[in-house]
């Protein structure tokens, strides 16, 4: 296969002539025929002034392109769709396999022999291996980092767990206007990813795990120099990489031993509940499922080691200087599979092998003595959830983890939006939130709107936690007792769509149950009255996803984006 510029030629019948005005054309950006004869490292720039997540990344890009320049190859930025949790509307998951296609063609479609694909964003580094994933070309991960803590009143704040604790605070009455906008200013202290175990920072800590980045690269600092020099390290792998003919892909790389160790480290570090739809979405461009049985018998079995927000206390930089992913996999070896490869040729238990202990950290628990007895995700099935559904548990009241409660329901976002705060609610502490057509189709874009709010009532009478449902997801940020990723959504026709206000829901964490306590023969009158929703919207993107979008077990991909074939691996 031809590599570097004489690879990909643009069609014109004439590869010679091909070749001859590609030359010409990127010799006005002052290139040299010495620099235009290497093998060719692409750098995909997802820097954004929406971003602030990603507002490191021309600092990285420099320090990358060195690392390539140093090793003999060249460097050739390219820019990507950018996505921002806070920016993307209706939702960024909505707009992550948009990003994962954009991300896919522009390396099929560009001459360019490895890739570095830097990231952070919550739905940035899931688009990013998912598009890896189905290219030919090795490809190695950057993430950008988490932010630093900020100050408030001698407390350390962190985004975005404490936005959501602050925030509570103030629907509750308990702090007011002038302190509510002065912790605002002190969430978010520098750029970077939240700074708490949410959605961003469990990505990278995967990423790392699976072997796409270098190691501590998931947890080190946007604001540190060690953060610029694992880019100038990365640049010199993917050099390396493009060099060797015999480099391997994302595929390769990401075997099933892999993907186990990932959910090995998601139970034992508090990640969130959003990894599990993304790895069902990276499975399927293996053309593997989820093994959902095997994150259950892992959550039974390895506790929850790790101290940060929002199942612990602590923050990401803790982490780091605790040992990182490095010293929780040391933590958890017994079931790492450590034979799985890395994109920089080492295995996994290679670095274990060279972990040094952190003397007196307390961040990173072992087995024998956890920060909590059980691991951080609990699948559920039941007839609410035929295809399954998430609870955090690491994060939940552990007396809400078996309840039985009367059904409250909302109807959409919109709805719950309009009623969540009215003093007419009829709702009680003990009662169950239900939210339906939140999910991938019915919102769209399965928003995290699975956090429902405790209504403004019960909040002022000093209420924190309450059993809520959906077909929505929830920040990896936020916390609670909350039932996540409901599959079928009520928008596809499942059975969240038959539950009525005042029906009884019984939830068995403990029994991996969730049902909606109506004899069978009601049970299945009401599914013979559901409705899905609308067609689709006439055009653009909106049509695209409401008709190939999948549900959250199979990832939330669409259907034409997963492998064809079965891997036989």
């Amino acid at each position: 296969m031809s590599n570097g510029l004489r690879r990909k030629l643009t069609s014109y019948g004439d590869q010679g002539f091909s070749l001859f005005l590609r030359k010409a054309f990127i010799k006005a950006m002052g290139y040299s025929d010495d620099a235009l004869d290497r093998p060719i490292v692409g750098i995909a720039n997802t820097y954004s002034d929406f971003n602030p997540c990603h507002g490191n990344v021309p600092q990285l890009i420099e320090a990358t392109k060195r690392g390539v320049m140093l090793t003999g190859a060249m460097p050739m930025v390219f820019p990507t769709i950018s996505i921002h949790e806070s920016f993307a509307s209706p939702t960024s998951m909505y707009l992550r396999n948009l990003m994962a296609m954009e991300t896919e063609e522009m390396i099929r479609a560009q001459p360019m022999d490895a890739v570095v694909l830097i990231g952070g964003c919550d739905k940035t580094l899931p688009a990013q291996i998912m598009a890896a994933a189905s290219s030919e070309i090795p490809a190695i991960f950057l993430p950008t980092g988490p932010m630093a803590v900020g100050h408030h009143k001698g407390e350390r704040l962190g985004a975005c767990t404490d936005c959501r604790r602050f925030w509570g605070r103030f629907r509750a009455g308990e702090i007011d206007d002038a302190e509510i906008a002065e912790v605002n200013n002190k969430l978010a202290s520098s750029i970077g990813t939240c700074t708490v175990m949410g959605t961003a920072s469990t990505m990278a800590n995967l990423t790392e795990v699976m072997g796409l980045c270098l190691p501590r690269a998931g947890s080190a600092p946007a604001v540190e120099s060690e953060r610029v020099r694992l880019a100038e390290e990365t640049g010199r792998v993917a050099a390396r990489l493009a060099m060797d003919e015999a480099a391997p892909t994302v595929r390769a790389i990401l075997t099933p031993q892999a993907i186990r160790n990932g959910l090995v480290a998601l139970q034992a570090m508090g990640g969130s509940t959003n990894a599990v739809v993304h790895l069902a979405a990276i499975n399927g461009r293996l053309g593997l499922r989820l093994d959902m049985a095997e994150l259950d018998r892992l959550g039974r079995s390895i506790p929850l080691l790790v101290d940060l927000q929002p199942s612990g206390q602590h923050y990401m930089e803790q982490f780091h200087e605790a040992g990182g992913v490095p010293a929780l996999l040391k933590a958890v070896r017994h079931e790492i599979d450590g034979s799985a490869p890395t994109v920089y040729g080492r295995t996994i238990g290679e670095i274990i092998d060279d972990v040094v202990d952190e003397p007196g950290q307390t961040i990173i628990r072992t087995v024998e003595k956890p920060l909590k007895p059980i691991g951080t995700i609990a699948v559920l099935h039941g007839n609410l959830a035929p295809r399954g559904a998430v609870i955090k548990q690491s994060a939940a009241s552990k007396e809400l983890l078996q309840h039985i409660g009367r059904a409250v329901v909302f109807d959409s976002v919109e709805d719950m939006t309009l009623r969540i705060d009215s003093d007419d609610l009829d709702v009680h502490a003990d009662d169950v939130l239900v939210l339906r057509n939140a999910g991938p189709k019915g919102a769209p874009g399965m928003p995290e709107a699975g956090y429902l709010p405790i209504p403004r009532k019960l909040a002022r009478l000093g209420v924190k936690d309450m059993v809520r449902i959906s077909d929505a997801r929830m920040s990896g940020t936020a916390f609670g007792t909350i039932i996540l990723h409901i599959a079928p959504e009520a928008a596809d026709g499942g059975p969240l769509a038959i539950v009525r206000t005042g029906d009884r829901i019984r939830l068995d964490v403990e029994g991996r149950r969730i049902d909606l306590d109506i004899d069978q023969a009601e049970f299945d009158r009401r599914m013979l009255d559901v409705v899905n929703r609308p067609p689709a919207p006439s055009r653009g993107y909106a049509k695209l996803y409401q008709e190939r979008v999948l549900q959250a077990d199979e990832g939330a991909d669409f259907d034409f984006l997963q492998s064809e074939e079965l891997d036989a691996r």
